[in-house]
């Protein structure tokens, strides 16, 4: 198997080599390069180090978010450097000649050159910038202590949570916290009672496990928050574990559990080309990769890959000139055609083959080719054509379906989400089930996040727009609902406030749909405080009705909270996705502005009490209304928000470059003068003089999305003004706070921001 730059891999024990002191000193320190491989420049950096005669080194990749990985060999003998990895099949061996080491990186028959010179090794970022822990808790301090709900009440994460059966019903799996915040894996005997603890939470989050067959988890980690997915398994008594993937800057995705051959199953990686995605069978026990297909073709990748339920590739989408898109299709499982030739813009997605049809080549498709909003069709994929619509709405949508594979693959149900989620029964069966979990739960919506193979055991979620969540399992045999886990309960559901969905009239005449969380206080008639929330993403993202911790602290400090669903947001049909591109910044921002001054009209909010706060584009649209309509709102805070669409472009992740040419039909084109000049106008780091108001800015330092530049360069930006901008800096992280202590840090100054500048209740902090 070809072994290719990126599979650099970590939890190696050290090897050291041995040399005289004399050599020592002139090798130690960081020494940077650049590799080029197949096309693309990779920048490397070596830091070496020394302790006694023992060398040891680690080595980064910063443009593919790999830092920190340990080599397993280090010696320097004669002035000769050599660092290796061998399971990997890496190696470097160069002369240390002034302050240049010139040399040769093997990598399995491949050579190419490589020279180091000198560096000194940093963080990410400009780390004279972010503000200092004392002066964040001095800023958290402003909000008042004599509330019911603290900030960890909402943002703890919960004592146990994530429950899921094993395939035969056995065993359930979960997560439980630690004193010290660790969310380790565990396994229970549903029949002994008898608890083992199989997967140990340390530095890295577990971002993901599950069960690959009755004897064996999966899960994945990645590094900081880099986004670099490695994929790990272990059996259920915890013994056998092991990394299956142990490739540094590549990228996992789990394609198909394979439940037909529970030894292995399919996921795709970026191993041998960073910015594109191949399918392999791994197996779960030795970790042995077998690659399906090839994806060879930078210039036209394939983006996704449809395999049947016996891991069988039966087709594939390839990208055409950057914004077109080809459905290929097989009839002999060797052989694929082009079936159909699509726009980016069109969705024709096949969820499903119908393994209750003779036909092997009928399936279920999710399509808008002939209609504005997605529709579900049964459709014969070897004729091309459509064998019955199955199920549209006028309004949305629709979002999915499930069969049972217990029940011949019958057709369960049809789902779509509206002003709230909902499920169409099809199946007698569903029918059944559905009208007892919802006459027996009737105030809530539900999911059922797993079930035994048998369909003999079910978990049930439950939630509501004041019920942070709770599991039940029902027993189909016995007809019988247990509660298993209140995963909040100490949120009361008569506390929280309610999120009431509401719909306007833009400016220019579209019917726009959102969510308002009000406070007891505006209940009440009283006019209070809003945080106007705009969604990441921005396209085909949607905000949801549900339990929402955010809206709910805020609630519980008499704010209200504001999610507009502006132009070129999901699940709405094309028309209105299509109405928001090249309207980033513009008339996206003009929804959430009419949506404030809705919720302004019907007497629910101060409206000159409005801040505004958003994560990711959210972000951006924090910087963009302070810039555009800078008397709009009182504050700002921008979490990962892009400053500067220009540097935002040219700091694209490796795996998003073969999308350049569809995000810039979404957002603008530079080569265009006409765009470019649009760019420059709705980049808020261009616009910097128009910003009156307080602005808090947080970033993760290892987010693979949005560079840490961006929030760099507006905090930069307007420090050199004289602003004082607080800037909260976590270099753990990536894009978005995964850490319990990070989240809650964030919250407590966020909280500390908004009594400062928004209500301004108070003209000193609450606490020294």
């Amino acid at each position: 198997m070809k072994t290719t730059l990126l599979q650099l891999s970590v939890t190696l024990t050290l090897i050291f080599g041995a040399v005289t002191t004399s050599y020592a000193q002139g090798i130690v320190g960081a020494w940077e390069g650049t590799l080029e491989a197949q096309g693309a420049k990779i920048p490397l950096v070596f830091e070496i180090s020394m302790e006694g005669d023992a060398f040891s080194s680690t080595m980064d990749s910063p443009s593919q978010g790999a830092m920190g990985i340990p080599m397993d060999v280090t010696t320097f003998i004669d002035n000769i450097l050599t660092l290796e990895f061998k399971q990997a099949g890496i190696k470097f061996v160069g002369t240390l000649e002034n302050s240049t080491v010139t040399g040769t990186f093997y990598q399995g028959p491949n050579e190419m050159p490589l020279s180091l010179t000198k560096t000194v090794k940093t963080l990410p970022g400009n780390t004279a910038l972010p503000t200092s822990d004392a002066e964040l808790e001095q800023l958290a301090n402003w909000d008042p202590v004599n509330y019911k709900y603290a900030v960890e009440d909402y943002f703890a994460r919960p004592k146990a949570r994530s429950f899921g059966f094993s395939p035969n019903g056995t065993y359930l799996s979960y997560r439980e916290k630690d004193e010290n915040k660790k969310n380790h894996v565990y396994v229970k005997n549903l029949k002994t009672e008898e608890v083992t603890q199989v997967i140990e939470e340390k530095e890295e989050l577990i971002r993901g496990f599950g069960w690959a067959n009755d004897n064996r988890l999966i899960y994945v980690m990645d590094k900081g928050g880099n986004e670099d997915y490695h994929l790990f398994a272990v059996n259920l008594d915890g013994s056998n574990q092991k990394e299956l993937t142990p490739f540094e800057g590549v990228k996992v995705n789990i394609l198909e559990n394979l439940k037909e051959d529970k030894d292995h199953m399919i996921i795709s990686m970026n191993k041998n080309n960073p910015q594109i995605f191949e399918p392999y069978k791994i197996n779960i026990e030795s970790g042995e990769l077998e690659q399906l297909y090839k994806n060879d073709d930078a210039a036209n990748p394939i983006n996704s890959y449809v395999f049947d339920k016996d891991g069988k590739l039966r087709g594939f989408s390839k990208m055409r000139d950057g914004v077109y898109i080809d459905l290929y299709y097989t009839l002999d499982n060797e052989n694929y055609a082009v079936k159909k030739e699509l726009s980016w813009k069109d969705s024709f997605a096949i969820l499903s083959f119908n393994y209750a049809s003779s036909n092997p080549h009928e399936a279920y498709v999710l399509s808008n080719l002939n209609s504005d909003k997605t529709e579900i069709y049964l459709y014969d994929l070897k004729e091309d054509k459509v064998i019955k619509k199955l199920y549209a709405n006028d309004n949305y949508d629709v979002s999915g379906m499930s069969l049972s594979e217990h029940r011949n693959h019958e057709l369960d149900y049809f789902s779509y989400e509206g002003e709230k989620q909902n499920i169409i029964p099809v199946s007698d069966y569903y029918k059944k089930l559905h009208k007892k979990i919802t006459s027996k739960f009737p105030d809530y919506s539900y999911s059922i996040t797993d079930y035994t193979e048998d369909e003999s055991k079910y978990l049930i979620f439950l939630q509501s727009d004041k019920l942070y969540g709770t599991y039940y399992a029902y027993d189909a045999k016995k007809d019988k609902f247990k509660l298993l886990y209140n995963l909040m309960p100490n949120l009361l559901e008569n506390d929280m406030a309610e999120m009431r969905p509401i719909s306007f009239k833009s400016r220019d005449g579209l019917t726009i749909h959102g969510y308002i969380t009000l406070p007891k206080e505006a209940i009440d008639g009283k006019k209070v405080p809003v945080i106007v929330n705009p969604h990441g993403g921005p396209q085909g993202i949607r905000d949801s009705w549900g339990f929402n911790p955010e809206a709910q602290l805020f609630a519980s400090r008499g704010y209200a909270t504001l999610q507009v669903n502006f132009r070129i947001s999901g699940g709405y049909g094309k028309e209105f996705l299509e109405s928001g591109f090249k309207q980033i910044g513009r008339k996206a921002m003009d929804d959430v502005e009419d949506g404030l001054q809705y919720v302004i009209d019907q007497g629910w909010v101060d409206k000159d009490n409005a801040a505004i706060y958003g994560g990711s584009h959210g972000g951006y649209a924090v910087l963009r209304g302070l810039t555009k309509t800078p008397d709009l709102y009182a504050c700002g805070v921008d979490y990962v928000g892009v400053s500067n669409i220009f540097t935002f472009f040219e700091s694209f992740p490796e795996y998003w470059k073969p999308y350049r040419e569809i995000v810039k039909e979404i957002w603008y084109d530079s080569d265009v003068p006409e765009e470019k000049a649009i760019m420059e106008e709705v980049s808020p780091v261009f616009q910097i003089e128009k910003i009156k108001k307080p602005l808090f800015v947080v970033q993760g330092a290892n987010d693979p999305r949005v560079n840490i530049d961006e929030s760099d360069q507006i905090v930069s930006a307007l420090r050199n003004k004289g602003y004082d901008v607080p800037y909260m800096v976590k270099y753990d992280e990536g894009h978005g706070f995964a850490k319990e202590e990070n989240s809650i840090a964030l919250y407590r100054s966020m909280m500390g921001f908004y009594a400062k500048h928004l209500t301004k209740k108070f003209d000193q902090p609450i606490k020294d």
